[in-house]
């Protein structure tokens, strides 16, 4: 497809770049999207990010995350560049954890408008513990709302491998 104009990806500025600029703080206008060939199907589109960083707000020590991402998209498929750009953006920007995959929840929901989607980062320990936190949506009035309630609930009901090896009950 090189050399090919592709009007479905048209005005993308991260993906085709000729050099990749990093942010060195929090920008939610990283983020880019285009037009999803299939929204008449319900897919889930699943993101694995094991060099998630960000800062203690308190103390301004770094902070290390495996983030997953998973969605339902409708009309707007998030651009994977962009997304990395845009994780990478937390590198330098102080908030909890709690915080952040929230952060990130919302900014995805406000770009795509996704049928369901969920953020969950598993956070390397710091002192002797780690902190796993999990958020989800689904649409308001639709089908995906009760999806959200049950995955909020057993989301973590099954024994699940960390990134850093250690099982996660």
């Amino acid at each position: 497809m090189a050399g090919r104009k592709n009007p479905r990806v048209a005005g993308l500025k991260a993906l085709g770049a000729p050099a990749t600029r990093y942010k060195d703080n929090y920008d939610p206008g990283l983020l880019e999207c285009f037009d999803n060939k299939n929204p008449q199907n319900d897919y889930f589109v699943r993101f694995n990010c094991p060099e998630f960083t960000s800062l203690c707000p308190l103390t301004g020590q770094p902070d290390f995350a495996a983030v997953y991402i998973s969605y339902v998209p409708d009309k707007k498929l998030v651009e994977s560049k962009s997304l990395k750009l845009y994780l990478f953006s937390f590198r330098n920007h102080g908030d909890f954890h709690e915080d952040c995959v929230n952060i990130i929840m919302k900014d995805l929901i406000t770009l795509l408008e996704p049928k369901y989607i969920e953020v969950w980062g598993c956070f390397a320990p710091r002192g002797g513990i780690s902190i796993d936190p999990y958020c989800n949506y689904g649409r308001p009035g639709s089908e995906w709302s009760d999806v959200a309630l049950n995955r909020l609930h057993y989301h973590d009901a099954e024994k699940r491998r960390g990134p850093w090896g250690a099982d996660r009950q």
